[in-house]
This record gives C-alpha cells, structure tokens and sequence, in this order.
C-alpha cells in the first residue's frame, strides 16, 4: 500500500500545481474580457480572436480544475446526509462511487474526446468566425481534463482505501479533512448546544 499512497501523494501535487494555474488563468481571463470591452466601447474596434480566447480559457478553468476541486473535496455531495454519517461508511460510499461512476465516465470521455482532437489537430481545424482561433487546443481540454480527472479518482480511491484499512487518520487529504460545509455545520451545532445549555 506504500506505493500507492506515493503515487497518490504524487497526484495530489500535480493537482496542487495546476490549482494555482488555474488561478492565474482565471485572472487572465478576467484581464482579456476587460481589454476586450473596453476596446470594443472606446475605438468600435472587435476581435473573434479575443472572444474565443476567453472562452479556451474558461474551458480550461473548468477541465483541467476538476481534479483540483475533487482534491479539495469541494465537489458537490449531499453535505445533509454525509454529515450524519460516519467517516468509514462516507469512505465505503466514496470508494464505491469512484469505481462504479467517476472511473468509468473517465475512461468514456477520454475515449469519445480523443478522435475529435486528433481529428481538428491533423486537419488544423479552424474556427468557422472570421478571425477565430485554431480549434484543437480546446478540445484537447476533452480528453485532458478527463485524464486529470481520472487521475484524481484514483488518488482518493487509493485513500480511501488505505483509510478504510486502518493506514491513514482521514479518508481525505490531511490538510482538507472536512468539507466548508461540514464545518459550518459543526460551528452551527456548537452554537445550538450553548443556547440550549444556556437555556437549562
């Protein structure tokens, strides 16, 4: 198991990594839009070249960030129920969703989205808007994404795994145990327990 919990903790920088990235894109594309408006308001002067870019960006934003979120724990779940259950039956629930949907949808989305990259970058496939971009840097956000993503499932799987055996204290990333919703929720119940010890 100390192997994988290697390649797990390997994936897991990757992702770091591309989460302050994906920062930074963000940021970009904030700074693109904002040139873009402006010039189109000020001189009457437009770009499809500027519009398209923004939208690449965006769609990198959501590709490669969605091993980033998942490492985070931030995705969506039913915080209501998950918080009323105990770490090793969300850990059993975790690991039996990983391998029964998120692998598998990977491996699908990898496979569909490979061929049409392939297919835009060996016909230099061209936006069909006077003055756009080249196409196949966006759909190679398809399969890449997908890839990151697939990634990511198996570093959790592979700690859940190692959580549900005993080998690590939380079934998530150390530093990312609980959810921002799970910690409202506990602040809220402590609140709750004061009023009520306050009113005994």
């Amino acid at each position: 198991m100390a192997p994988l919990l290697k390649l797990s903790g390997l994936i897991d920088r990757l992702n770091e990594l591309l989460g302050k990235v994906i920062m930074w894109l963000v940021l970009a594309a904030v700074l693109i839009s904002a040139g873009n408006a402006i010039v189109r308001k000020a001189f009457n002067v437009g770009s499809n070249a500027f519009l398209e870019i923004q939208w690449y960006i965006f769609a990198a934003v959501f590709m490669l960030g969605v091993g980033y979120v998942m490492l985070k724990n931030a995705h969506v779940r039913i915080d209501f129920i998950s918080t009323k259950l105990s770490k090793r039956t969300n850990a059993w629930i975790d690991a039996i969703g990983i391998i029964i949907f998120t692998i598998p949808l990977s491996i699908i989305m990898i496979d569909l989205g490979w061929p049409l990259f392939a297919r835009a970058l060996q016909s230099g496939e061209m936006s069909q808007n006077a003055g756009g971009l080249i196409r196949w840097p966006v759909l190679m956000l398809v399969p890449l994404g997908f890839a990151i993503l697939l990634a990511q499932a198996v570093s959790e799987l592979i700690k859940r795994i190692a959580f549900l055996k005993g080998l690590r204290a939380e079934p998530f990333s150390d530093e990312h145990a609980r959810s921002d919703e799970e910690i409202l929720a506990e602040e809220l119940a402590a609140e709750a327990a004061k009023k009520n010890a306050g009113a005994a």
